[in-house]
C-alpha cells in the first residue's frame, strides 16, 4: 500500500449496509436469541455486515424497542467460540472500519533556518564540553527534509560533516538516537536490517518488524538504500542470513510488490476458505497457503478475508496462526496480521514490551521512535495509553533517564 501525504485517510473494507434498518436488524437480533437456543449464524451474519456506525444504530434500537442492552444479551447467548468472534471483532474493529487519519508528533519546524540551525549546532559542539540540549532541542524538532537541508549548510559554513561531529560529540543511547534522526529514512531502516544481520546473530525481530509494515514505496527505497550503502543487494543479505520459511516471507515482503487495489468479495472468501481449509497439523502447506495471501494481497483486502475467515471458521486469523505454528514464521506472519489489523497498535504494543520489566530494550524503542515520528507516533501514543493505562510519556519517564529521555520525550511530543 502505497504511503499516504500527511493528512491522507485510511479506509477500511466494511462499508454502510444497503438498505440499513435499525429496527429491523434489532427485531432481527431479538428473535434470534429469543426461546432455546440461538440462531447464530443470523447474528453473525448481521453484525460482521454492518458498519461500526450501524451497530450503534442497532444497539440504540435495541434498547428502545426491548428496553435491553443488546451487548449484554449477546454476551450471555454467545459462549465459547463465539464469544471469541466477538472479542475478535472488538479488537480491531476500529482501525477496519474507520477512517483513521495518521499523524506523527514531529513535523516540519515554521520559520525554519537552516544556517540558524548549522551554526547553533557547531556551537553547542565546539570547544570544552557539548551542549546536548541545544542538539537534542534542534534535532528533535525538525523534520528529515529539514534536518538533511541542516547537514548540506553544516557543510557548506564549515567545511565539516554534522554527522562525524555528532559522533565525536555524544556517545551511547542518545548518539544512536539522534544519529538515526539525521539519516534518511530509507538509509535508517537499511542500516537496521543490517544491524540485525551482523555478527554471530540474527535479530528476526528487527527484520519482522520493518519488512512486515512499511509499505511498497518505503520497501522500494530501503532496496536503493542498501544497495548504495552496502553494495549488496537486500534480497541476497536475506538469503544469506535467514533459511526456510522464514527466509521465503522476509523475501516475499522485501520485494515491494504487495497488491495496492481494494477489496475483492469474491477472492476475499476463496482465500479466507484456502487457510480454513488446510488441514491441522499439515504445518508445511498451511504456511504456504498464507505466505501466498499475507505477502501479496493488500491491507484493504486482507481485511476482508480475516473477517470472511471469521465466519468460515469462528476464530481470529490471529489465533489460528499463534495455534498451528512456531517460531519466526508465526512471529512474521502475527506481525503481519496486527500490522492490517492496527499498525499504530503493533507499534505501541512493540513499545511497551520494550520497557516492560527490569531491562530496557533500548534499541527496539530507539528505532521505533526514530522511524514512527512523522509517521504514525501521535496514533501509536493514542492506543499505547487506551490499552496500557498509562502514556506513553508516563512509560518513557520511568524506563529511560538524562539526555536520552529528554530526546524520547521531544520526539513523543507531549503528555496525553
Amino acid at each position: 500500500m502505497a504511503k499516504p501525504a500527511q493528512g491522507a485517510k485510511y479506509r477500511g473494507s466494511i462499508h454502510d449496509f444497503p438498505g440499513f434498518d435499525p429496527n429491523q436488524d434489532a427485531e432481527a437480533l431479538y428473535t434470534a436469541m429469543k426461546g432455546f437456543g440461538s440462531d447464530k449464524e443470523a447474528i453473525l451474519d448481521i453484525i460482521t455486515s454492518r458498519s461500526n456506525r450501524q451497530r450503534q444504530e442497532v444497539c440504540q434500537s435495541y434498547k428502545s424497542l426491548y428496553g435491553k442492552d443488546l451487548i449484554a444479551d449477546l454476551k450471555y447467548e454467545l459462549t465459547g467460540k463465539f464469544e471469541r468472534l466477538i472479542v475478535a471483532y472488538q479488537m480491531w474493529e476500529l482501525s477496519a472500519v474507520a477512517r483513521v487519519e495518521l499523524k506523527g508528533t514531529v513535523r516540519p519546524a515554521n520559520d525554519f533556518n537552516p544556517d540558524a540551525d548549522a551554526k547553533a549546532l557547531r556551537k553547542a559542539m565546539k570547544g570544552l564540553g557539548t551542549d546536548e540540549d541545544t542538539i537534542i532541542d534542534i534535532i528533535t524538532h525538525r523534520s528529515n527534509v529539514q534536518r538533511q537541508q541542516i547537514r548540506q549548510t553544516f557543510k557548506s559554513h564549515f567545511g565539516r560533516d554534522l554527522m562525524t561531529d555528532l559522533k565525536s560529540e555524544i556517545s551511547g543511547d542518545l548518539a544512536r538516537l539522534i544519529l538515526g534522526l539525521m539519516m534518511p529514512p530509507a538509509h535508517y531502516d537499511a542500516k537496521q536490517l543490517k544491524k540485525a544481520m551482523e555478527g554471530a546473530g540474527t535479530d528476526e525481530k528487527a527484520l519482522i518488524e520493518i519488512l512486515a509494515t512499511r509499505t511498497n514505496a518505503e520497501i522500494r527505497a530501503i532496496n536503493e538504500a542498501y544497495k548504495e550503502d552496502y553494495h549488496k543487494s537486500l534480497e541476497d543479505a536475506l538469503s544469506s542470513d535467514t533459511s526456510g520459511h522464514f527466509r521465503r516471507i522476509l523475501i516475499s515482503l522485501a520485494t515491494g510488490h504487495r497488491e495496492e487495489g481494494g477489496e475483492n468479495l469474491d477472492q476475499a472468501r476463496e482465500d479466507a476458505q484456502e487457510i480454513a481449509d488446510t488441514p491441522s497439523g499439515d504445518k508445511t502447506s498451511l504456511e504456504t497457503r498464507f505466505m501466498t495471501i499475507l505477502c501479496t494481497r493488500s491491507y484493504p483486502h486482507l481485511r476482508r478475508v480475516f473477517q470472511e475467515f471469521i465466519k468460515m471458521t469462528n476464530y481470529d486469523v490471529e489465533h489460528t496462526i499463534k495455534k498451528e505454528m512456531s517460531g519466526d514464521v508465526r512471529d512474521a506472519f502475527v506481525a503481519i496480521v496486527q500490522s492490517v489489523k492496527n499498525k499504530p497498535l503493533f507499534f505501541a504494543d512493540k513499545l511497551y514490551k520494550s520497557m516492560k520489566g527490569a531491562g530496557t530494550d533500548e534499541k527496539t524503542l530507539t528505532r521505533i521512535m526514530v522511524s514512527r515520528s512523522e509517521i504514525d507516533l501521535l496514533n501509536i501514543r493514542r492506543e499505547f495509553i487506551e490499552k496500557y493505562d498509562k502514556s506513553l510519556h508516563q512509560a518513557i519517564e520511568g524506563d529511560t533517564s538524562g539526555d536520552f529521555l529528554k530526546a524520547l520525550l521531544a520526539l513523543c511530543g507531549g503528555e496525553d
